[in-house]
């Protein structure tokens, strides 16, 4: 008789920290301290690849092959120089070693193992996981229960369950089919209303839960707590292509906390891998040597979930969804800057982050001391709340187990 626990996860991630945090996030959620298995679809890298995100996967690989058999493609692969900085995110956890997404080979043990150890529940997240993610529940529907985080554009029904933010379904608003000509939008996605497998958050998953901030607040303890309070910490991603800024805001930003530095006892700057040098060496510049004012070059291990923890406040650039659901859900004082910046679907999630009233716009006239309260952001543990029930409607419920073997 076929077993109806499930006791093993798989997560198929992109190399991408943001979309593979997800994944770890709602596994967490749900009571898997980790994967038992941690698979990876990856692209080739260097030189003219950078420019072929815009391909399937393995068209990609395709091209890359020809490439390489008719140049040697010493030439293509000559990568672009750029910024070395880490994301600051939560750090990629659960198993070191990442196993190649190849759907078939998935599919296959989940079906060979389904009756010993039970169906496996796979969690992928991001574009290149799109099509991975939806062969493995073709070719073992029976075997597997598979969770596509973010949207997957069309067809939702390959997956079991979709989790996406609702601003994701911002192009099906009246506001948004006015600014878009009529013979485009048919290829405005999605096309569609969020069917019964399809569950909504208001921002990013992420996995800075209770237990998570509580281990960190114990291994920064020594750096974070002799600092002076209130401590602001402050998250500057980068500009894209729905949220573009450049040294304007940046000076906006370094005036702003210049005149707010005087209700701050320390202040704890962080760049993101995306953040040009134009900008950071405005705020470098500006605060080098001021003692109140420390800033992480990405030398140093990444204190973001000690910052997380230990915060007091938090000032955030607007293009960050995920920095400002992790902030949002500390229930800590979250000031935006930048979000007058935000187009479309994004500026729409910075609608409703300022109607659920979880941040307001940095001014630079804040006192920092001041605290304000919310109801936190909850969106991982809501989501896994609904995981449990769809798989119960199923017949099926978890038993998790912590161990990492593949």
């Amino acid at each position: 008789m076929r077993s109806s626990i499930i006791r093993r996860v798989a997560i198929i991630g992109n190399g991408v920290a943001g979309a593979e945090n997800q994944c770890i996030g709602l596994i967490r959620a749900l009571g898997f301290s980790h994967p038992h298995s941690f698979y990876r679809v990856t692209r080739p890298k260097g030189g003219v690849n950078e420019r072929l995100h815009w391909l399937s996967v393995p068209l990609h690989k395709k091209f890359d092959h020809f490439l390489r058999q008719i140049s040697g493609h010493e030439f293509f692969r000559l990568g672009a120089k750029g910024s070395s900085r880490v994301v600051p995110s939560a750090d990629n956890a659960g198993s070191s070693l990442f196993l190649d997404a190849d759907a078939k080979h998935i599919a296959m043990s989940a079906r060979e193992t389904c009756e010993k150890t039970g169906p496996l529940l796979v969690v992928a997240s991001g574009r290149d996981t799109i099509p991975v993610a939806s062969s493995i529940k073709r070719l073992a529907p029976e075997h597997v229960f598979v969770i596509q985080i973010q949207h997957p554009r069309s067809n939702l029904k390959r997956f079991d369950l979709v989790i996406t933010p609702r601003h994701d379904y911002y192009p099906l608003t009246p506001q948004a089919q006015e600014q878009v000509p009529w013979f485009l939008r048919r290829w405005i996605t999605p096309r569609e209303h969020p069917g019964k497998n399809v569950i909504l958050t208001v921002g990013a998953l992420h996995r800075a839960d209770s237990i998570a901030l509580q281990n960190a607040a114990s291994s920064w303890h020594d750096k974070l707590a002799p600092l002076l309070k209130p401590l602001l910490v402050v998250n500057i991603g980068g500009p894209t292509s729905h949220c573009q800024y450049g040294t304007d805001l940046a000076k906006q930003l370094t005036a702003a906390l210049a005149n707010i530095l005087p209700s701050c006892g320390s202040v704890r700057i962080s760049f993101s891998r995306r953040t040009p040098n134009k900008i950071s060496d405005i705020l470098l510049r500006a605060f080098y040597n001021n003692p109140k004012v420390h800033v992480w070059d990405g030398s140093d291990p990444n204190p973001h979930m000690g910052n997380l923890a230990w915060a007091d406040a938090f000032v955030i650039t607007a293009d960050s969804v995920s920095m400002l659901s992790e902030a949002c859900s500390t229930g800590k004082p979250v000031y935006v800057i930048g979000s007058e910046q935000c187009t479309w679907k994004f500026a729409d999630f910075q609608k409703s982050l300022l109607e659920l009233g979880v941040v307001r716009p940095f001014t630079g006239k804040e006192n920092v001391s001041e605290k304000w309260s919310y109801v936190p952001l909850s969106d991982t543990a809501d989501a896994a709340g609904q995981v449990i029930k769809a798989l119960a409607t199923r017949g099926w419920k978890l038993e998790p187990q912590t161990c990492s073997s593949a």
